[in-house]
């Protein structure tokens, strides 16, 4: 497999490191980076959970990115912890907006395989370290000052950066935002639909008779007719009654 031209800093050190020899030398356990020019020169990951000594990797050592493995070629430089933990990082460091307040951390950055160039950082506003929460794309530009633990930022909040990653809560919020948003438009539009049957004009048929709703064609004769014989049969039987 070939080296992609960007990649993810958090799937770098989720990798189990390889080198030609075949000997594996644990996973990612920090970034070994530049921060004044924002740049990535390599990592260090851990041979031994029961070891204090630890790799150290240039990124031009990549050979090859393969499933859940880096192949390298080279030998790392030893280190151990301690030493390591004073490499300069920008990684979870505190994200203040222009006003000087706290909006977020920074938990991740993308970067180009070839020159080390980090591209842009991503930020989340919880703890970064909380797998399944969201990333907001937080481009170079953006930086008004920067110091250890530090970074501040010509934004006000999150939502004037875009969304690279949402989740589950953001995704319900924006679910919900959508459904009331919906339900406010459909309200409109019955309100607008009943003021206008209001607007229309009654129709007066108090003046309405009858004979109205019937032309002279629609009445036949023979009704009168009939009407006249049965008051005739009514009449002959009625003279023949003692009780009338």
């Amino acid at each position: 497999m070939s080296i992609p031209t960007q990649y993810l800093l958090s799937n770098l050190l989720q990798q189990n490191v390889r080198c030609n020899y075949g000997i594996d030398h644990g996973t990612g356990v920090i970034a070994w980076m530049y921060p004044p020019v924002h740049r990535l020169l390599g990592w260090a990951s851990r041979p031994s959970k029961i070891s204090l000594k630890r790799s150290v990797w240039r990124l031009d050592q990549i050979k090859s990115i393969r499933h859940e493995e880096v192949i390298v070629k080279g030998d790392p430089a030893d280190s151990d912890q301690a030493t390591i933990n004073r490499f300069p990082t920008l990684l979870e460091a505190s994200l203040l907006n222009k006003n000087g307040e706290k909006i977020a951390n920074i938990a991740d950055l993308i970067f180009d395989t070839k020159t080390g160039n980090i591209l842009y950082y991503l930020v989340s506003r919880t703890n970064p370290k909380i797998p399944g929460t969201s990333r907001w794309r937080f481009d170079l530009d953006c930086i008004l000052d920067q110091e250890p633990g530090c970074v501040t930022s010509s934004i006000y909040n999150l939502e004037d950066l875009p969304l690279v990653k949402s989740s589950l809560r953001q995704d319900f919020l924006k679910q919900s935002k959508k459904i009331r948003e919906n339900f406010v438009e459909i309200s409109n539009l019955a309100n607008e639909k009943l003021e206008g049957w209001l607007d229309e004009p009654l129709v007066d048929n108090s003046q309405r008779t009858i004979t109205d709703d019937f032309s002279d064609s629609d009445i036949d004769d023979n009704y009168f007719d009939q009407k006249e014989y049965n008051r005739t049969d009514i009449y002959n039987d009625n003279e023949e009654d003692p009780w009338i």
